[in-house]
C-alpha cells in the first residue's frame, strides 16, 4: 500500500509543466501590472495649494514581482513540490524581517512599503507560505512511510471549537476591564464601542439569517430607522434617551414585520433582492422626506444619554447636578465615552443573552427548522408566515436599539450613514464568524471593524487589507471562523448518553 502511495505521488510530480507555468504566471504579472499602472503608480499631492502628480513605480514594481513569484510558488505547491516555495517564503521572510527587527536605515531600500505597519503585514505572506510548504513535505513524508498525514488545521479547529465558551468568557473578562487598564485610551474605547455596536447588529442579524435562514441585504434599513427614531422623540418630544430606547425597538420590529409579509412566499435571491430594495426606500425616503427628516442634512443637536439624569457636562443646566459633582470626582471627557461603551457593552451582552435563551425554546427550533427545510417545517405543522415574521421583528428590534444608541452616541444623524455598504458589512460579519455562531460573530467583527480601524493611517492600503482578509477567510474557512450549523437541541442526545453509560 505504502508502495502505491508513494508510486501515485510521484506520477503526480512528474505531471509539472514548468514552462507552462513561467507562461501563465507572466500573464498574471501582466494584468497586475495593467491594474496597478494607474490606480498605485500615480498620486496626486497637494503641495503649497496645487496638486501635484507623485509617481509610485516602485511599488508597481513590487506587485507585479509579487504577483508572479506568488503565483509560480502556489503552483508548486499544487503539484506536491514544497521545496522551492520553502526557500522563497523563508528568503523573503529574512529580506522583510532582518531591516524590521534592526531598524537600520541603510537596509530599508529592502523595505516594500514606507509605512512600517505593511511592512510587518506584507511579512505574513512569507510566513504562509513556509508554513504551508513544511505541512506539505511533512504529509508527504508521512504518506511514503505509509502512515496517516497528521490533520493539523482540523485538530485546531475541533480544539477551538470546544474552547469556544472558556473564549467567550475570557473576551467579555477583558472587554469589562478595559477601560481600567494602563494602555486603555479614549481612541481605544471608541473603536472597542463602534466594534461593540457592530457586534450587537451581528447577533441581531444573525437571528434572521443564522437562525430562520433567511437572506437579508437591507438590514441597514432597521439600524436607520433605531436611529430616526431616538432622534425625532428627543428633538420634538423631549423624551430621554432611556425612554426612547424601547420605543426605537418597537418601531424597528414593526418595520421588520411590514417588511416580512411581502415576502413571505419569496426564498433565496428573491428574498435578498426584495429585502435590498428595502433597505433603499428607507435610505431614499430619508433623503427627500426633508421637512420630516430634515433630508440630506440629517438631524442636529440630538441629545446625548446621562447616567440615569446625571448629565455628563462639565456645567450642568441649573439645578442640575452633573455626574462628576454627584461622585465626588473630578471633571474628565473620558467620563461619557467610557460609559458609552459600558452602555453598548451591556446592550450587546442582552442581545446574546436574548439569542442564546430562545434558541432552546419552541420558537427558536422552529426558526432552525425553518431554516434547513420549509417544506418539512410546514409538514410538521409549524407556521412558516409567523416564523418569518417573528424573525425579521426581533432581529429589526435588535438593529433598532444599536440604531438609537448610535443616534445618541454621535449627537447627529443623516442618510449618509446607513448605506448598501452598512448591511454588507453587517451581512459579511456574520457569515465569516459562521452562522449561528455568536463567539464567532465577536472575533468576525474584531477584524473586520476594529484591525481597520487601527490601520486607518494604511489610507490607500487599508481596504485592500480588508479584502484580502475576506478572501482569505473564504479560502481557508469557508464555514466562517466559527461555522456552527447544528440544531441546538438533539432528540437522540439523552439515548445516546444513556447507552453510553450502560457500555
Amino acid at each position: 500500500m505504502a508502495v502505491q502511495v508513494q508510486a501515485a505521488d510521484i506520477a503526480q510530480r512528474a505531471e509539472l509543466d514548468f514552462a507552462g507555468i513561467l507562461k501563465r504566471a507572466a500573464v498574471a504579472g501582466l494584468v497586475t501590472f495593467l491594474l496597478t499602472i494607474g490606480l498605485v503608480g500615480f498620486e496626486t499631492v497637494s503641495s503649497t495649494g496645487q496638486l501635484r502628480l507623485h509617481t509610485r513605480f516602485e511599488a508597481v514594481a513590487f506587485a507585479v514581482a509579487a504577483v508572479f513569484v506568488s503565483y509560480v510558488c502556489f503552483e508548486f505547491l499544487r503539484a506536491r513540490r514544497p521545496m522551492i516555495p520553502l526557500v522563497v517564503g523563508a528568503v523573503a521572510a529574512l529580506v522583510l524581517l532582518i531591516p524590521l527587527v534592526t531598524g537600520d536605515p541603510d537596509l530599508q531600500w529592502m523595505l516594500p512599503f514606507e509605512a512600517e505597519t505593511l511592512d510587518w503585514a506584507a511579512l505574513v505572506v512569507p510566513l504562509l507560505l513556509v508554513g504551508r510548504a513544511l505541512q506539505l513535505a511533512t504529509a508527504a513524508r508521512a504518506r511514503a512511510t505509509g502512515r496517516q498525514p497528521p490533520a493539523v488545521l482540523g485538530r485546531i479547529g475541533v480544539a477551538f471549537r470546544r474552547l469556544t465558551p472558556l473564549i467567550g468568557a475570557a473576551l467579555l473578562g477583558f472587554a469589562i476591564v478595559l477601560p481600567f487598564l494602563p494602555f486603555a485610551d479614549r481612541r481605544l474605547i471608541d473603536i472597542c464601542t463602534l466594534v461593540l455596536t457592530y457586534i450587537m447588529l451581528g447577533w441581531g442579524l444573525n437571528i434572521v439569517v443564522g437562525l430562520a435562514g433567511l437572506l437579508d441585504l437591507g438590514y441597514v434599513a432597521f439600524y436607520a430607522v433605531g436611529a430616526y427614531s431616538y432622534a425625532l422623540l428627543s428633538t420634538t418630544f423631549g423624551l430621554s434617551f432611556w425612554v426612547c430606547l424601547p420605543l426605537a425597538g418597537a418601531l424597528a420590529a414593526l418595520f421588520g414585520i411590514l417588511l416580512g409579509f411581502p415576502v413571505l412566499r419569496l426564498r433565496g435571491d428573491y428574498l435578498a433582492i426584495v429585502t435590498l430594495g428595502f433597505g433603499e426606500m428607507i435610505r431614499i425616503v430619508l433623503i427627500n422626506w426633508w421637512w420630516f427628516t430634515g433630508g440630506p442634512n440629517g438631524i442636529n443637536n440630538v441629545e446625548r444619554p446621562s447616567f440615569f439624569g446625571l448629565p455628563f457636562d462639565r456645567s450642568p443646566p441649573e439645578g442640575t447636578e452633573s455626574f462628576h459633582t454627584f461622585f465626588g470626582l473630578d471633571y474628565s471627557p473620558n467620563h461619557r465615552v467610557f460609559f458609552l461603551y459600558f452602555l453598548i457593552l451591556a446592550c450587546a451582552l442582552i442581545t446574546n443573552f436574548f439569542t442564546l435563551r430562545i434558541r432552546k425554546l419552541p420558537l427558536g427550533r422552529a426558526w432552525e427548522a425553518l431554516r434547513e427545510d420549509e417544506t418539512a417545517c410546514r409538514a410538521l405543522g409549524i407556521n412558516p408566515t409567523n416564523t418569518k415574521l417573528t424573525a425579521f421583528a426581533f432581529g429589526a428590534m435588535f438593529a433598532g436599539f444599536a440604531g438609537s444608541f448610535f443616534a445618541a452616541r454621535q449627537g447627529f444623524v443623516s442618510p449618509e450613514s446607513f448605506v448598501f455598504i452598512e448591511s454588507a458589512v453587517i451581512l459579511a460579519i456574520v457569515v465569516l464568524g459562521g452562522l449561528g455562531s455568536q463567539v464567532g460573530i465577536v472575533l468576525a467583527a474584531i477584524v473586520l471593524i476594529g484591525i481597520p480601524e487601527f490601520f486607518r493611517e494604511l489610507k490607500d492600503y487599508r481596504m485592500l487589507a480588508f479584502g484580502l482578509g475576506m478572501v482569505l477567510i473564504m479560502i481557508w474557512r469557508p464555514g466562517g471562523l466559527l461555522g456552527r450549523r447544528d440544531p441546538t437541541i438533539r432528540l437522540h442526545a439523552a439515548g445516546e448518553g444513556a447507552e453510553q453509560k450502560r457500555r
